[in-house]
């Protein structure tokens, strides 16, 4: 079942369901609804704030009468829009501090 570095939602119910033996399918409708409720806020502009994990927002980016289209190279107009943005707490950034900076490698390798 493993992907790689990639934890898949699959993934997160089944190790849900190892440690909590809760059934599958409720693991995943909770998991379903979470989601739900956070792309609901953020519809509404609303901050979710996860304490102890983070802080998801969206942010209004500017629009521009000139951009380049990476793929193409062709020069496109962009309106302002909106980008949705996740800010580690505290606990995440302590967690994720020292794992890619030990060897001075990227964690791609």
């Amino acid at each position: 079942m493993e992907t790689g570095n990639k934890l898949t939602k699959a993934e997160i119910i089944e190790r849900i369901y190892e440690k909590h033996e809760v059934n599958r399918s409720d693991i995943h409708d909770v998991i379903d609804a979470l989601f739900e409720e956070l792309k609901d806020a953020l519809q509404e502009d609303r901050v979710v704030e996860l304490r102890g994990f983070g802080t998801f927002e969206i942010r209004t980016r500017k629009g521009r009468d000139r951009a380049r289209n990476p793929k193409t190279g062709e020069i496109v107009p962009v309106n302002t829009h909106g980008v949705a943005v996740f800010r580690p707490g505290k606990e995440l950034k302590q967690i994720a501090w020292p794992l890619r900076g030990e060897n001075g490698g990227s964690g791609d390798e």
